[in-house]
């Protein structure tokens, strides 16, 4: 998961599932016992009654005088079921409420020991049982009262309160979520608006972070403000230097191959030099291009593509005037080149005088983007590239025809760039009979 607001949401959401889950757990278990407690206290204070009605003659016979206080005890069938047994287990007495119904009945205790207990015969009972040692004249004699209770009473009081329970658990957790997501959607706000300006950034729409941000994001946004600043500087720096070096080589050169043009020298010793000269100015040329290539980078400012392609043949047209080239441009005004515009002018710059150069009439430009990809393509409708030599004139130094004016760089620094921007180079023939120079970029979204 690579959203950060998803996993802190459904981090959040876990911890709070555990705890609610966890939290009615316990409140049922609270509210069950109490139940269950408060059932127990009344079933005895049922017994306490009994135990206050009965009388027990010198022959151990028990009677009660006045018959029991609780008027469910005399409906039968009412749910309120009372039994009392002597020591052997035997039932003495029975209240009415039994008619109809198996009521359970404690097996006999020790007097003054207590026992409660769920019964699952029949549909179910809750049982209090209470031993007593009857003392009288001629002796003691040992009884056990037993009051049993509908056990669905108390099933569907637990039911209903679980109801309740989860419903407002239910209701709780959809408020908290709610809230959760506010306060995640609030406190991440500052890196949300931190990405829209990096992408803003990626379109060229504005040049570096410019908002305020909270303590822990600002010094983020600061360092890359940093970053961006110093990485344009010191590419300025790098292509002022590659300049000047050129400059002072380049000079130099020249004035060598003046000197022995000047000394009118003919011998293989002169040839040479001049043949080492040129080698040297195509070395320094392809160096310092290759040098100067910025590369792909996610933060540089996008650049149209049709004016740039616009503006490249016009100045071909004036320098090839005399060949008449027909010129097709099929580039959308939309399409931009994520890259330095300095090596989108030396691509087109190459692959246009190429075309310009080996086409006898016509050349055509086209691009399409797809995929946060920009396919260019440049045709001519020249002699082509042979398939045999597609590869090897990428190579520094290699002409398809030496009969051509040229240093023999140009595609190779095309492949350069190519390269530095992890793109990919394709040489095929076209349907206008020359060259297609097709290359895959990066485009701007």
């Amino acid at each position: 998961m690579r959203s950060l607001n998803a996993r802190v949401t459904l981090g959040a959401a876990l911890v709070l599932a555990v705890f609610l889950v966890l939290s009615a757990i316990a409140l049922e278990r609270a509210f069950r016992d109490s139940a269950r407690n408060a059932r127990q206290e009344r079933l005895l204070a049922q017994i306490y009654l009994l135990m206050a009605a009965a009388e027990v003659n010198a022959q151990g016979d028990l009677t009660l005088a006045s018959g029991p206080s609780e008027p469910r005890l005399e409906q039968p069938g009412s749910g309120l079921y009372a039994a009392i047994s002597d020591g052997t287990g035997n039932v003495v007495w029975r209240s009415r409420s039994t008619l109809s119904v198996e009521a359970p009945h404690g097996a006999p205790l020790p007097a003054g020991a207590q026992r409660f207990e769920e019964v699952d015969s029949g549909p179910g009972f809750l049982v209090e049982s209470f031993g007593v040692s009857w003392a009288t004249a001629a002796g003691s004699f040992p009884f056990t009262f037993s009051v049993a209770e509908d056990r669905r009473p108390y099933a569907e009081q637990l039911a209903v309160y679980r109801r309740s329970l989860w419903t407002w658990l239910g209701a709780m957790a959809l408020v908290l979520l709610a809230a959760q997501w506010g306060i995640l959607r609030w406190g991440l706000s500052p890196l949300r608006r931190v990405a829209d300006e990096l992408t803003r950034l990626e379109r060229g729409e504005q040049e570096r972070i410019a908002g305020r941000y909270p303590a822990e994001v600002q010094r983020l946004t600061d360092n890359l403000n940093t970053l961006l600043t110093h990485e344009r500087s010191l590419q300025k720096r790098y292509r002022d230097a590659l300049a000047d070096l050129a400059h002072s080589l380049k000079t130099p050169l020249a004035l060598v191959r003046g000197a022995l043009r000047d000394a009118g020298r003919t011998d293989a010793a002169a040839r040479t030099l001049d043949e080492q000269i040129d080698r040297m100015d195509r070395i320094v040329a392809y160096q310092l291009q290759r040098a100067s290539t910025s590369g792909r980078t996610r933060l540089a400012t996008p650049q149209p593509l049709r004016p740039a392609v616009e503006r490249m043949l016009a100045a071909l047209a004036k320098v090839y005037g005399d060949k008449r080239i027909a010129t097709e441009v099929a580039v959308d005004a939309a399409l931009r080149f994520r890259g330095d515009e300095g090596d989108l002018t030396e691509l087109l710059g190459n692959l246009l005088d190429n075309a310009f150069k080996w086409g006898r009439t016509q050349v055509r430009v086209s691009a399409r983007a797809a995929g946060g990809r920009l396919t260019l393509c440049v045709e001519d409708d020249g002699p082509g590239i042979a398939p045999e030599q597609a590869q090897r004139v990428l190579e520094r130094g290699v002409r398809a025809d030496q009969s051509v004016p040229g240093q023999g760089i140009g595609l190779a620094v095309v492949r350069d760039i190519v390269d530095a921007y992890d793109g990919e180079l394709r040489i095929e023939r076209c349907g206008l009979g020359g060259a297609c120079i097709t290359l895959v970029l990066p485009a701007a979204g």
